[in-house]
């Protein structure tokens, strides 16, 4: 038996194990290798335009427990939903400028947020539970951010606008780039 169908039959029989591979790899570090080219590491939207996202190492994709690192692109105009969540959150922007809303968690609601400008090799930190956006303001270039937030999974707290009560915001758990890896943890009893 030869010629082009047994050829590619044994190609697909051959690949078969890598292909696997692949799909069991995205949500395990089994096969992953140590170093990473963050070009080959998924990225997505997640249904919001001009974001693009790149969990660089995560608790669910990676197995990190105390930490978890993202590599964020805005497009102009585009910006994060008025949020918060009970981890610390420090950014490092590469490239690009914005600028960052960040409210007080203390009052019943966030209120108007102060407005920091960000701007390229600025580094800043988001104090557990305080509302914030950031925003790329720029109109002429992407907003490029390396973030790093504590106690992965992130769960996220989104707000419709500055007023809204803390208690109305709706929870988001698990976060979009988590969504296909989060499996609920087995209940320890009978």
């Amino acid at each position: 038996m030869t010629g082009p169908c047994f050829i590619s039959f044994f190609l697909l029989l051959n690949l078969l194990p890598f292909f696997q591979t692949l799909e069991a790899s995205h949500c395990s570090i089994k096969g992953l290798p140590l170093v990473r080219n963050i070009a080959d590491l998924p990225q997505d939207n997640y249904g919001r335009g001009g974001l693009s996202h790149i969990t660089v190492a995560g608790s669910l994709l990676h197995g990190l427990k105390e930490v978890e690192v993202w590599l964020q692109t805005f497009a102009p105009g585009s910006r994060t939903p008025i949020h918060r969540h009970s981890c610390e959150e420090v950014f490092v922007v590469l490239k690009g400028s914005g600028t960052l809303y960040l409210a007080s968690s203390s009052n019943k609601y966030p209120g108007k947020p102060e407005e920091y400008f960000i701007f390229s090799n600025n580094t800043f930190h988001i104090p557990v539970n305080d509302v914030h956006q950031v925003w790329n303001t720029n109109e002429h270039e992407d907003l490029q951010m390396l973030v790093i937030i504590s106690r992965p999974p992130i769960k996220v707290f989104i707000y419709e606008d500055w007023l809204m009560p803390h208690t109305a915001a709706k929870l988001k758990f698990p976060y979009y780039w988590d969504e296909q890896c989060f499996q609920v943890p087995q209940k320890d009893e009978l």
